[in-house]
């Protein structure tokens, strides 16, 4: 199967500096953003894709919209996906990180889940994908959820999965 991941392009929650893990908030692309995904669409428009898969938060089915114009394939959305539930929906990212400083892998805050558990729900939904009948999957989730992509198919240490920086709309290719 061949495995195309993408992070969601920009939200007003991105340029605020919030966390956003509660697919009820009003979190949307922003221009830019929009601009990005129609992007990431050219790039995508001439590769095979018979689904595409996105968290429950809606900026990935934005952005899926997007890429779909090219495909008109089913979307799914899978809770799998949806971006690490870090406790500070609705806050600083800033707030957030200073709060599992003292332990970045398994500090888990204000009902949210540690960075490690985060990674075991992504690996076993990538786990999962081996199940699925489709030659080859678009995924669009978020910078946390594609860390874990990334270290699952390059082999990467915890310590090099938590030092990645995904840029919005990048693609990446995988082969599972």
């Amino acid at each position: 199967m061949i495995v195309y991941v993408m992070r969601h392009g920009q939200t007003n929650y991105n340029v605020m500096g919030l966390c956003n893990d509660d697919p009820g908030r009003d979190v949307r692309l922003t221009d830019t953003g929009l601009k990005q995904a129609q992007r990431a669409a050219e790039k995508l428009k001439r590769s095979r894709i018979e689904r595409i898969l996105v968290s429950q938060l809606p900026r990935t089915g934005q952005t899926a919209a997007c890429i779909n114009q090219y495909h008109d394939v089913p979307v799914e959305a899978c809770a799998e996906l949806n971006d690490i539930r870090s406790g500070f929906d609705g806050h600083p990212v800033a707030d957030y990180f200073a709060a599992i400083a003292h332990d970045r892998l398994r500090a888990a805050v204000n009902g949210g889940e540690s960075l490690l558990a985060h990674k075991e729900r992504v690996r076993g939904f990538i786990e999962g994908l081996r199940e699925r009948s489709e030659q080859a999957v678009l995924i669009v989730a978020h910078e946390e959820t594609l860390r874990v992509f990334a270290a699952y198919f390059e082999d990467l240490s915890d310590e090099e999965m938590m030092a990645l920086s995904i840029p919005n709309c990048e693609v990446f290719q995988f082969e599972l």
